[in-house]
Formats: structure tokens, sequence, C-alpha cells
């Protein structure tokens, strides 16, 4: 007899990072909500038979089919914590956290995982931090937050992310956060192949210079002017890395190709822990969108496979590679 798959609602999924990483933990998607149309289509175009709800969180939505999955998940909208914003935080029109505890209190899933940007745990937000956790406790859940590195988890970009995970209280004494310690590979190691694909005589030089971790890839705003791998800070540290971040390139350098060369949204895309394989709707900058803002798949593949691993009793567990 077959086993189950434990069940998982995702609020804003944008292009599939994060719904790769519960995949690979082993959840099967009731539905993905994602109000950008882009993103929606990127999500039909590599998963046809995902559930894809084309949705504004802000607007009512049904939810008696979600009620009682294993787990709520989402990545929700960064820019009202980020530090290179006004950090009006639950005051910007754009904070869904208060919305994403609703729908906590609607379905009452076994276990809650919220994404979002290192600038929500600082000392300014402290106060609606205790809110929220005050809010999930009067509704039975024992929650924490963690700042995570996803260069802990071997993606080939430090990306600082704040999670917050909520669990029923009585499954809550078997969670433990993952303690990864995955040597990423370089930014050269990573893109060598991408970069050579062309014939750039001097890729294997590049490789050797390109010889840290990318710094966050950035630029993922839609009020962002265009695909370019973020201000005047960020582009000096790409630099040290052989990359002009001016702008993104539509190809890999062509052999006689001289100077530092742009990234392509499937370099990005590859930084960011996407498959080889994912394909992106869109122009280059509705695509790069998509994977500036995307949650590295293997950090939520691995603490949602901690969550599975707390909720779950007298199942086998298996993860599995993306496809």
């Amino acid at each position: 007899m077959a086993i189950q798959k434990p069940i998982s609602l995702e609020l804003c999924a944008g292009a599939g990072g994060q719904a790769l990483g519960l995949e690979m933990a082993g959840f099967e998607h009731a539905a993905l909500i994602e109000n950008d149309v882009a993103a929606c289509n990127t999500l039909r175009l590599n998963r046809p038979k995902w559930n894809i709800v084309e949705h504004d969180l802000f607007s009512p939505l049904n939810l008696a089919g979600y009620k009682g999955v294993e787990l709520l998940a989402g990545g929700l909208p960064c820019p009202p914590f980020s530090i290179a914003g006004k950090q009006l935080g639950q005051k910007d029109e754009r904070n869904l956290f208060d919305v994403g505890v609703n729908y906590v209190d609607e379905i009452r899933p076994k276990a809650v995982m919220f994404e979002n940007v290192k600038g929500l745990l600082g000392k300014s937000f402290e106060d609606y931090r205790n809110l929220i956790q005050a809010r999930l406790k009067k509704l039975g859940y024992v929650s924490d937050w963690r700042l995570l590195n996803s260069s802990d988890f071997g993606v080939s970009q430090l990306r600082p992310r704040s999670i917050m995970i909520a669990i029923k209280s009585e499954h809550s004494d078997r969670f433990a956060w993952p303690e990864n310690k995955i040597i990423p590979p370089t930014v050269g190691q990573t893109l060598f192949e991408l970069m050579a694909s062309r014939g750039w005589r001097e890729a294997e030089n590049w490789k050797q210079r390109a010889n840290r971790i990318a710094p966050t890839i950035v630029g993922g705003s839609k009020k962002h002017g265009g695909p370019d791998l973020g201000p005047t800070r960020a582009r000096q540290a790409w630099a040290l890395l052989g990359v002009n971040g001016k702008s993104l390139a539509y190809e890999a350098p062509d052999p006689d190709f001289e100077g530092d060369p742009r990234l392509t949204v499937p370099m990005v895309s590859k930084l960011q822990g996407f498959p080889d394989n994912w394909r992106f709707w869109g122009s280059k900058t509705a695509a790069y969108r998509q994977v500036g803002n995307a949650f590295p798949a293997p950090v939520a593949a691995a603490v949602t496979s901690k969550l599975l691993i707390a909720i779950s009793s007298n199942t086998v567990l298996r993860s599995k590679k993306v496809a």
C-alpha cells in the first residue's frame, strides 16, 4: 500500500524555488498561490500538473479545501523589512505576515514556514515579531525564528534569510533546526560550463578568478529599473569575481570576448539553487525578477524536512532529488 504524501499549501510561490524545496522534502502541493502573471506562467511551464492559483492574498479566497494540510509555507514579500527600503514593516501596504497568520488561523496546518529577508530579525521589528508569535501561541502553535545562510546548504551564494517556523504544540518538541555546513562550490566552479558553452577561450582563467561564493543576488523588485546585479556596492563585490554587474547578458561570452563577462538568467538561476532545466517565462527583466526573489530550494528542503520529521509519526520519510 502506497504511503500518502504530506500535503502543503504555499503562499507567494514566485517562480518555484521554495516549491521545489518542499517537493525535495517529500511534500505534495495542494496549491501554489501567486499573483504575478509571469511567475504563475513559469510554474505552469515547468510543472503542468501543479495546481497554480493566480490570486492576490489581500483578496478573499475560499480555503475550505485546504483545511488541515500538513504544511503552510510562504516566501512573503520582503520590501517592508529590507534594509534597502524604508523598513515600514507592518505599516507597509505590501506586508503579508498578518495575512499569513490569518491563513494559519483558518486552515490550521500542522506546521508553518514563512521566509523573508535578514532585516526582519532586526531590533526595530522585535515588537512585531513578538506580536506574530503571540498570535500563533493563541492558536496553539510554538514558533521560532532563525537566520540561515544559503551557503551553509551548498548554495554558491551567501543569501542570509530569516525563517519563521511554527508547529502545533503537540509536535513542537520533536523539531530541531537543520545544522547544515555543506561547503558550497565557488562561482567559478558553479558557472564554468555555462560560461564556456560558446567556446570562450578565457573561461578557465575566469573560473580561477571567480574563486569565492557570490554576494547576495538582489534586484528583484518590480520598482527596480532593470536586470542588473544591484547597487554600486553589490557590483563592486561582483567585480572582484570577474563579473560585470551593470546588466545581464542574453548569452554566454563568445570565443574572443575580452573583459569581465556578464551573467545570463540561467547563470543567476543556477546560483539561486534552481535545477538546470528550470525555465523562466517572460522577458529578461521579468525572468531575472523571478530569480532574484527566489528562496533557494536546498534551504527550503532542509527546513521542511525537519518540520516533516516533527509532525510525522509511524511514517517512512524519504527525500527525493529535483527532477
